[in-house]
């Protein structure tokens, strides 16, 4: 190999020469147009072959920001993104779009790097509640390298068992139930206990995505897909949590759904009795 940073001797200029001579009896635009047809044409959409492997629930009756929020960091990141549930019908959502699972759980593989479910109360009730849907959770939850939610997602984690022991959060009008499924609440937006990651209530969802996108890809990844997000929040009111709305708005809204709250209720004390831990 020719040394570029050597100074040329007298056969080496002979034999560029002699180079540049056969290049020259070759048509330059020729020659360039032989090389990109010999070259295919990178895939800007292709996977990486290390791409993350995230699967996410979706199911009837979710919260679908508590889904895009995060999904839409993974996609900038090139993850392998597959949305999973028990087929693929399309499910409803809270805002009446529908949504279709890319891959049944018989089709997720068995080790994944990212587990994660998003909320929506009741529909987090009915998955507390459906065995196929505990079962895969506690099933892929055992060997995923991250076990992760967003808002009332981490009740369904808790009732599958993978939060007994952990640090967790969920939305601030259920967040008090966790502890009676084994998990310590902890009043954060996004808590991180050892492989464990939980995002708060719907818009939380962002600052988890981002969270865990630094986990995954390093934290000038993360930066990175914050700006191109153009994440950067100003709310118009001070107005985002029970500390700053106050104890009476609070009181409010929770009082006004006492029939969604007895149904949050029993599957939690369901899920407890299932789990061996007394009420």
């Amino acid at each position: 190999m020719t040394d570029l940073t050597a100074p040329f001797d007298r056969r080496q200029m002979l034999a560029l020469a002699s180079l540049g001579g056969a290049a020259a009896a070759w048509p330059a635009s020729a020659q360039t147009a032989a090389e990109r047809a010999a070259q295919p044409l990178p895939d800007p959409t292709a996977m990486p072959v290390d791409a993350p492997k995230i699967a996410m629930l979706v199911y009837p009756k979710m919260v679908v920001l508590d889904l895009i929020g995060p999904m839409t960091v993974f996609n900038m990141l090139r993850c392998n993104v597959q949305l999973v549930w028990k087929n693929k019908v399309p499910v409803s959502t809270d805002v009446r779009i529908p949504i279709a699972a890319t891959q049944t759980f018989d089709e997720v593989p068995a080790d994944v790097d990212v587990l994660f479910v998003p909320g929506g109360r009741l529909g987090t009730v009915d998955c507390m509640n459906d065995p196929a849907v505990m079962t895969f959770l506690a099933d892929r939850g055992s060997r995923a390298k991250w076990v992760t939610s967003v808002c009332t997602g981490s009740l369904a984690l808790a009732a599958a068992g993978l939060l007994k022991g952990y640090d967790a959060t969920s939305h601030w009008q259920v967040a008090d139930l966790l502890p009676r499924m084994g998990a310590r609440h902890v009043d954060k937006r996004v808590v991180i206990d050892r492989n464990r990651m939980t995002g708060g209530g719907v818009t939380a969802g962002i600052d988890f995505g981002l969270t865990l996108a630094a986990h995954l890809k390093g934290e000038e990844a993360a930066r990175r897909v914050q700006l191109l997000m153009e994440y950067a929040p100003e709310p118009p009111f001070r107005n985002g949590t029970p500390q700053e709305a106050g104890p009476t708005r609070s009181a409010e809204l929770t009082g006004r759904t006492p029939w969604m709250d007895g149904q949050v209720d029993t599957a939690v004390a369901a899920a407890a009795k299932r789990l061996g831990i007394a009420g």
